[in-house]
């Protein structure tokens, strides 16, 4: 069992928060809200206003929000509605989100490493749609990974793993082989539900207990080999 220390009055693996931890993989499966992308401004406006119109609290409904997609947390926060009218009151908001980039900001470090993982396999796993992906990733002047598992492409949203399966079987690679990189609740508990090892990336990460944790991506150095291996280097951990 791995041991764990405390951070912020949450508990993180004890190999998450040793400073230079080495991890060798062969595919990078990459969440985008939060992980790549900040836009937590964005998220939090549409969401309040939501929250408002419904008298909901609005603390309450941010905690269930993010990683999920948007009418699987309206089934959270209104479990009396119907999933019609969830369903309908997601795309309505999609449309909202993918005209508001407001504040929308890369990572730090984010585009150091999609470039160099240019070539090696990877793919972005995101609860977001295809356009409010494609959005998000231009507003923050990112690169799109070549494969992209969105809402469309899956049944089941975060926590549930499907996205993350169905990532790792277009790029042909076992699950056990695939690092995946998230900052949310939902998306941490995805991933480890997947059978693969989870970069946490943030402060709030930490709280969700993945198998890794760093406060940003600008910590990560990635090395590649001439079979494929990918060998990252994480050294941006979270304080003792």
């Amino acid at each position: 069992m791995v041991g764990h220390g405390t951070l912020g009055g949450s508990t993180i693996p004890e190999e998450a928060r040793v400073s230079g931890t080495t991890l060798s993989v062969r595919a990078v499966l990459l969440d985008m809200d939060g992980t790549l992308v900040n836009s937590d401004a964005v998220v939090e406006r549409i969401w309040l206003r939501w929250a408002a119109r419904h008298g909901l609290d609005p603390a309450a409904v941010l905690r269930v929000v993010h990683g999920r997609q948007g009418h699987l947390s309206m089934a959270i926060l209104l479990p009396e509605r119907p999933m019609e009218e969830n369903l309908a009151d997601n795309r309505r908001m999609l449309a909202e989100e993918s005209a508001d980039v407001d504040g929308v900001v890369a990572v730090p470090g984010a585009a150091e490493l999609l470039g160099a993982l240019v070539g090696a396999p990877h793919a972005l796993v995101t609860s977001a749609d295809d356009t409010l992906a494609r959005v998000r990733m231009a507003a923050a002047g990112l690169p799109l990974p070549p494969l992209m598992v969105t809402a469309e492409h899956v049944t089941a949203s975060k926590p549930d793993p499907e996205g993350f399966l169905t990532a790792a079987s277009r790029l042909g690679m076992d699950p056990a082989d695939c690092l995946v990189l998230e900052d949310s609740e939902a998306g941490i508990a995805a991933g480890l539900a997947a059978g693969m090892r989870v970069l946490g990336i943030g402060h709030r990460a930490a709280a969700f207990e993945p198998t890794f944790h760093a406060l940003d991506l600008s910590g990560i150095g990635l090395a590649r080999s001439a079979d494929g291996t990918m060998t990252l280097t994480l050294t941006n951990h979270a304080p003792v």
